[in-house]
């Protein structure tokens, strides 16, 4: 299967962030075509039908997610876009606001236009200093043009975007912490439901799309539905970015159609450095188990990454190559999930804690073979009764490092003379 660029087809023209170029290449005739000729209902219609699925990481049909807001209500709705792309592995929306903004300013017309939105916003990484000031830039390039903040083509509509630098924090990725944080508070998730589609920023009805979800409306919308229901495969249309870091020749961005194999991005990415062999790679950015060779043939969607007990996720290729330690690698993730747990939720902010102090230990030479049970059972109770996503991603990566690699992790055990007893638990109770 051949690479298809479609959201990336002008990211090497170097002027494509302006709007004279990106206006030349076609850019902007996605919201003539929907405004005012077809009508809200007409434009979310189109996206379920698409069956466009959200590229942020959960996979949720688009079109159905702008389908549950309430229609015919008085008061403000709002669009929101998250930017925020914190996940280890991930930079494809970081790509498109720095190579091509105008796409997702376009994305987010169509949008609004679909729920009635009079203001959204796209809620970016605080680190993306480019990538900011690039979105500023266009936004102002845009309304000069009178596309934003001006009734479009003689319809009653129109829509504001303000660009919003994020709080430096990975949980505020998660659509309810981010929108806690858009409203001024602490990046802390939210209790589900209500959800956004009812009650979301300042408690009125939102929608949130990623960055790459918006950026395919806009396709969907010019070209029809019937073409990206051509491109991929049922239940997984159109084309996925493809983020390969790692052990690779040639890191980067590639857009193939959903349904791609692992070997066939790998290729694209120069595959590995010359005397390594491909040993295993987590598919959709850090928060999911890990592929290894054996799987190299497997189908890059939504439904064959799940059934492997694995998650497409943002389809952020994080590759490792026979050097790589594997107890080394769970311990450094680990400690990357501690730091950034909120804390609101004992499971996360104890569990990942826990596990950091185990697998320290394990590689410091002084774990037991208890200790691979150990990590399994709190993984899963991290998983299963943490408030948010975030502990339910911080499992996946360190138990099926544990089960895949098992002989890593034992022969770090074996250094330990005592590995055959349990470790020693040393309790104080300073406040007595």
């Amino acid at each position: 299967m051949d690479e298809m660029r479609i959201l990336m087809a002008y990211t090497d023209q170097p002027n494509q962030k302006e709007i004279a170029t990106y206006e030349a290449n076609g850019g902007y005739q996605a919201i003539r075509q929907a405004i005012p000729k077809l009508t809200p209902e007409q434009v979310i219609e189109m996206v379920k039908q698409s069956e466009l699925r959200g590229r942020g990481g959960a996979g949720f049909i688009t079109g159905s997610k702008w389908g549950f807001v309430p229609k015919n209500i008085s008061g403000p709705k709002y669009v929101v876009c998250n930017c925020d792309e914190s996940e280890p592995g991930t930079f494809k929306d970081r790509f498109l606001i720095e190579k091509d903004p105008h796409q997702l300013i376009e994305g987010i017309i169509l949008a609004s236009y679909a729920i009635q939105a009079k203001q959204a916003y796209i809620y970016c990484r605080g680190e993306y200093f480019e990538g900011i000031a690039i979105l500023r830039q266009a936004v102002k390039e845009a309304q000069a043009k009178g596309y934003l903040n001006q009734k479009l083509f003689g319809s009653e509509f129109a829509v504001e975007i303000i660009v919003h630098p994020g709080a430096g924090a990975y949980i505020a990725g998660e659509e309810t912490a981010l929108l806690n944080s858009l409203e001024g508070f602490r990046a802390t998730p939210r209790l589900k439901p209500p959800f956004p589609a009812i009650a979301g920023l300042y408690q009125k009805p939102t929608v949130v799309n990623n960055v790459e979800t918006l950026c395919n409306v806009v396709h969907i919308i010019k070209n029809g539905v019937e073409w990206f229901k051509g491109i991929g495969k049922p239940k997984n249309t159109g084309t996925k970015i493809f983020q390969i870091s790692g052990h690779v020749q040639k890191p980067g961005c590639y857009e193939f159609p959903l349904g791609v194999t692992l070997r066939r991005v790998l290729e694209a990415a120069g595959g590995m450095f010359p005397g390594r062999k491909f040993k295993a790679c987590y598919p959709g950015g850090s928060s999911c188990a890990l592929l290894n060779e054996r799987d190299l043939d497997i189908s890059m969607d939504f439904e064959s990454l799940a059934a492997r007990h694995t998650a497409l996720g943002t389809a952020s290729l994080i590759v490792m190559d026979d050097s790589a330690d594997m107890v080394k690698v769970a311990n450094r993730l680990m400690q990357f999930y501690q730091n950034e747990s909120c804390g609101k939720c004992t499971p996360c902010r104890e569990g990942t804690r826990w596990m950091v102090q185990v697998l320290t230990r394990i590689e410091n030479g002084g774990g037991t073979f208890s200790d691979l049970k150990l990590i399994e059972q709190v993984c899963q109770d991290m998983a299963a009764n943490s408030f948010c996503p975030l502990a339910v991603g911080a499992a996946p990566p360190i138990v099926s490092a544990v089960q895949e690699f098992k002989g890593e992790f034992e022969a770090y055990i074996r250094r330990n003379p005592k590995a055959d007893q349990r470790p020693e638990m040393h309790v104080s109770y300073p406040y007595l």
